[in-house]
């Protein structure tokens, strides 16, 4: 079992810098590209901190453990919007923009509802990826073209990605961390779901548990770290956006390309638990925002509640 930890916890760590070298990388030579930051920091920059999760879930269903890639998804949904967004509010209450209200929130429970519609056949199939794909470009487009017309709007997610404006000096430079960073990625994603799938066996629990537990958490620790920090500065103005944009990404972005080049066999349990789960945080969340126009520190502690309950219902079943 320790093995088992330590591959998992070094598998984690490799995946977390491969994605933040792949980041920078793509992000300086997109930039040399002339690219505006807007469009990097929604594109590149989006999917590099979902990087692991991607690699995770795409080694999981090429390994034959589709439970593993769909527990890292629906339970990092999960995490986010209990755990994260929870500990966010305790720490300082989360002021809600009226984005996250008109569009995060919307497409954030239209995406997890589309999900649950189409894998009721126990299937994610080539065709559904690309739908998910497809309405990740559309819903990527609006918003570059949205926060063009509005440059407040564009400046505060320039901000979020912390992303400069100018690329790097070297872009041979530029070339090796990507080419470092997708090694990592892809060593490191191995490393973790192997050792997911050693902790499972040593515990003797089902790979949908440490999907939705072990394998959610390890990969949503960043957004946490994150998270937290900028509410110890009291900076937790865009911490809904960022957190459902998340979600959103998760869902279209790396159950959409992992379906596409293997299909996802769908657990029930995950269908009919995780997933009930998944929409009823992100259908409580939305009153606490849309009453005061923030995120309590009461109702911080409601998430972390709920969050532990889920947690504990995972482990008792």
């Amino acid at each position: 079992m320790l093995f088992s930890l330590f591959l998992l916890a070094i598998g984690l760590i490799v995946l977390v810098s491969g994605g933040e070298l792949l980041v920078r990388g793509a992000s300086s030579i997109a930039l040399r590209m002339r690219l505006s930051p807007l469009v990097v920091g929604l594109t590149i920059v989006a999917f590099g901190t979902s990087a692991p999760e991607l690699f995770i879930s795409v080694q999981s269903a090429l390994q034959g453990s589709p439970d593993l890639a769909m527990g890292n998804v629906v339970g990092s949904n999960i995490c986010n919007l209990a755990l994260v967004l929870g500990c966010t509010a305790v720490i300082f209450p989360v002021a809600v923009h009226k984005d996250s209200l008109k569009i995060d929130w919307p497409m954030t429970i239209g995406s997890s509802l589309l999900l649950f519609l189409l894998v009721q056949d126990n299937l994610i199939s080539f065709l559904e990826g690309a739908v998910f794909v497809l309405a990740l470009a559309a819903y990527t487009s609006f918003i570059v073209i949205r926060s063009r017309r509005d440059p407040r709007l564009g400046e505060a997610m320039l901000e979020d990605a912390d992303l400069t404006e100018k690329p790097s000096k070297n872009i041979w430079l530029d070339l090796l961390f990507i080419i470092i960073g997708t090694l990592a990625l892809a060593f490191g994603s191995e490393w973790f779901v192997d050792g997911a799938k050693a902790l499972a066996l040593s515990f003797g629990v089902s790979e949908r548990v440490i999907g939705v537990t072990v394998l959610a958490l390890g990969t949503s620790l960043p957004e946490l770290v994150t998270a937290c920090v900028a509410a110890f500065r009291k900076a937790t103005d865009i911490a809904i956006g960022n957190l459902m944009g998340s979600n959103i990404f998760n869902i279209l972005s790396i159950l959409g390309i992992t379906s596409i080049i293997q299909p996802i066999m769908v657990n029930e349990l995950i269908i009919w638990e995780d997933m009930i789960w998944m929409l009823g945080v992100t259908l409580i969340v939305f009153p606490m925002m849309f009453i005061q126009r923030k995120i309590s520190r009461i109702e911080g502690f409601v998430l972390l509640g709920i969050y532990s309950f889920y947690i504990f219902t995972v482990v008792q079943a």
